[in-house]
């Protein structure tokens, strides 16, 4: 376990380095002699790994406090790294955020395969057209030529629901 001094006194070496805490917490100390936190974990099989700052800027009980916060996440069963993003693109405040938090919000509830397919549907059809527009800004004229648009094609029925709970 990492204490204060043990971080003070990690010297760079050669090449980067790591310090385990625990429960995934990492510091990587780099050649210039900078200090990195890094919060490692599995997602779907998957190793991951998360920024969480700067030592000194973030200290070691700030590092483990974000670390418990993305341990939260792990256990409701959502990605850090993806909650993350999704944080991202709604200080943005464009469509692509509202259909992110609106997908991490409902795709817990269905099968893994029908998320994945609904989630490549909104980015195939929607996000090209409507993704980097303020919400705001959208009018009804505009969702109407993108539904236009996927009825022309002739694969409408898939996307009614998505599109019926997302203006909800």
């Amino acid at each position: 376990m990492l204490s204060d001094s043990k971080i003070r006194a990690a010297k760079p070496r050669a090449k980067l380095y790591k310090i385990a805490d625990e429960r995934g917490l990492v510091m990587l100390v780099m050649p210039n002699g900078s200090k990195l936190w890094r919060f490692r974990y599995r997602f779907e099989g998957k190793e991951q790994m998360l920024s969480l700052g700067v030592y000194p800027d973030i200290t070691l009980a700030d590092a483990r406090e974000r670390r418990d916060a993305m341990r939260r996440k792990l256990a409701h069963g959502q990605d850090p790294a993806v909650q993350r993003r999704i944080e991202q693109i709604v200080k943005a405040d464009t469509f692509e955020a509202v259909a992110r938090e609106w997908f991490a919000k409902f795709s817990g509830q269905w099968v893994p395969m029908h998320a994945k397919k609904v989630w490549a549907r909104m980015e195939k059809d929607v996000l090209p057209w409507l993704g980097t527009r303020p919400i705001a800004d959208i009018t009804a004229p505009e969702v109407l030529t993108v539904a236009r648009r996927i009825e022309g094609r002739g694969s409408w029925r898939p996307l009614i629901e998505p599109w019926q709970r997302l203006v909800r």
